[in-house]
């Protein structure tokens, strides 16, 4: 058993789902808290503070993108879209709008507990709620996401809108590794015709704007095989 007492947050507007995945959790450890609608999974949030939140899409007051953005002025907590919406479209907008994870209707519990698990793993070592200005080293590095404005030693850098994206991919898991094949699913909606190497020439870029010695990266380090994390 996945020993926790973690507590998620699980938001649908089909009890028996809730059900469901309400006992399921619980079987692995999890402390479990249902809503059935937009308006009581936002202030249950605000209430308990959940590791993380299954949230469906399609709910009868608020829609769940929308809840999601409002989480996400809070929080960096992970969220798994739970939902019947199956085009790719619906998933790429999710995930641009800050989900972390997304499952279709309808879906396996043991496998949603074991995403809901992964997700956690992810994001243990990194707890901290998402500020919309950030700094680093003593203002050396600070993210203003309120202006979508980047400075370096107190100068605006001008960043274009993917290299924007990129970085704040990366600002906000500082933990996770991300494969090029991922930052090209989430950043330039996983066109098939962008090569992994157009990453790397963004990050590239980005180097020699936001670092001292872009061969010697503070901030934005390869992992030789596999891809880039941000580090500080």
């Amino acid at each position: 058993m996945y020993k926790s007492k973690k507590q998620i947050l699980v938001v649908d507007d089909e009890g028996n789902i809730t059900d469901v995945v309400k006992s399921y959790l619980e079987n692995d450890g999890f402390i479990v808290h249902t809503a059935h609608n937009g308006k009581d999974a936002i202030n249950l949030f605000d209430k308990v503070g959940p590791s993380l939140i299954i949230l469906d899409l399609m709910l009868p007051d608020i829609p769940g993108e929308q809840v999601c953005s409002i989480v996400r002025t809070k929080s960096r907590v992970p969220i798994i879209m739970l939902t019947a919406k199956t085009k790719e479209d619906d998933m790429l907008n999710g995930l641009e709008i800050g989900a972390d994870d997304y499952v279709t209707k309808p879906f396996s519990p043991r496998q949603l507990v074991a995403r809901v698990k992964a997700n956690i793993r992810r994001t243990d070592d990194d707890p901290v709620p998402l500020s919309r200005i950030i700094s680093f080293n003593e203002g050396d590095l600070v993210i203003n996401d309120l202006n979508y404005e980047i400075r370096k030693k107190d100068n605006i850098i001008d960043l274009t809108p993917i290299e924007y994206d990129v970085l704040i991919t990366l600002v906000k898991y500082p933990s996770k590794i991300f494969t090029r094949e991922e930052l090209v699913s989430i950043v330039l909606g996983g066109n098939p015709e962008v090569s992994d190497r157009t990453i790397d020439s963004h990050i590239k870029n980005l180097r020699r704007k936001i670092e001292d010695n872009p061969k010697a990266p503070r901030y934005i380090s390869t992992v030789h095989g596999i891809g880039y994390k941000f580090g500080v």
